[in-house]
């Protein structure tokens, strides 16, 4: 990596041992290299944290951080933001791929668009099949476009550090666990911020079984409760909170079938 880094990646790993290299690979194949890497092991059972360190003795620009016992997504991203000290923060899972062009498309509409403080991208969704969907781009979200879910794609997303330190980085609380990223979005809409979706994917998530089995109750529970509080923080109009619902109606979804439905969205 040449000249000072203008994104901070931050990666909370967890038992992905088998995914993690690949994961990383992608970061180097990056047409756009100013950044550097935090990658925070949060307990993992597996040798995980033996292969982020061994992956950062041999690669410049990446710094490896532990937690002493399992804290959840929200709480070990926030150990990496004390790390962050760029102008970017970008995010990136421990299974997935990004897009070659990724960083320098993000970076590029950043610069040129100043009145925006997020930028994400659509996803190809992939399991050991291959891709199986393809993510939408929707142009500039706005309030209402929270009504639906979650408006950005929170792995894909490169933010402006000012607007994480404006809101207090991620919100630690066991209700937000894994809805952690819709909470955010939340606090930075509320606080003034505003972002965009490209139109085109810049990124791939891994969606598998194990995926689709770690959308459960709880996570549903989880993520009605974020849009209540989430509709009051930007005064959405009162019919909207209906759609707080929609969580628990997928969780009452036999597993098979909410599958079955999944992957075959267009």
């Amino acid at each position: 990596m040449n000249d000072i880094p203008r994104i901070t990646i931050i990666m909370g790993i967890y038992n992905c041992a088998d995914t993690l290299v690949e994961a990383l690979e992608s970061l180097e194949a990056q047409t756009y290299k100013k950044f550097k890497v935090i990658l925070c092991d949060d307990g993992s059972k597996d040798n995980t944290l033996e292969v982020a360190k061994k992956w950062a003795e041999t690669h410049p620009g990446y710094k490896v951080i532990r937690n002493e016992k399992n804290m959840g997504l929200n709480a070990t991203l926030n150990r990496c933001l004390e790390y962050a000290d760029t102008e970017f923060v970008a995010r990136m899972d421990g299974d997935d791929r990004s897009l070659p062009h990724r960083f320098e498309q993000e970076v590029n509409f950043l610069d040129e668009h100043p009145e925006f403080a997020i930028v994400s991208g659509p996803m190809l969704y992939f399991d050991e099949n291959g891709v199986f969907m393809k993510g939408r781009g929707h142009g500039e979200v706005t309030k209402r476009s929270f009504i639906a879910g979650s408006p950005f794609c929170h792995a894909p997303c490169l933010v402006r550090r000012e607007a994480y330190e404006a809101v207090g980085g991620y919100s630690e609380d066991k209700k937000l666990l894994r809805v952690e990223d819709y909470h955010l979005w939340f606090k930075m809409y509320a606080a003034g911020y505003k972002g965009y979706m490209l139109k085109e994917p810049i990124y791939e998530m891994r969606d598998d079984r194990n995926a689709t089995v770690r959308r459960n109750w709880l996570t549903r529970r989880n993520e009605a409760y974020v849009r209540y509080i989430g509709y009051k923080m930007l005064g959405l109009p009162v019919w909207t909170y209906v759609y707080c619902l929609r969580p628990l109606v997928l969780a009452a979804m036999p597993h098979r079938l909410y599958e079955y439905l999944h992957k075959r969205k267009k």
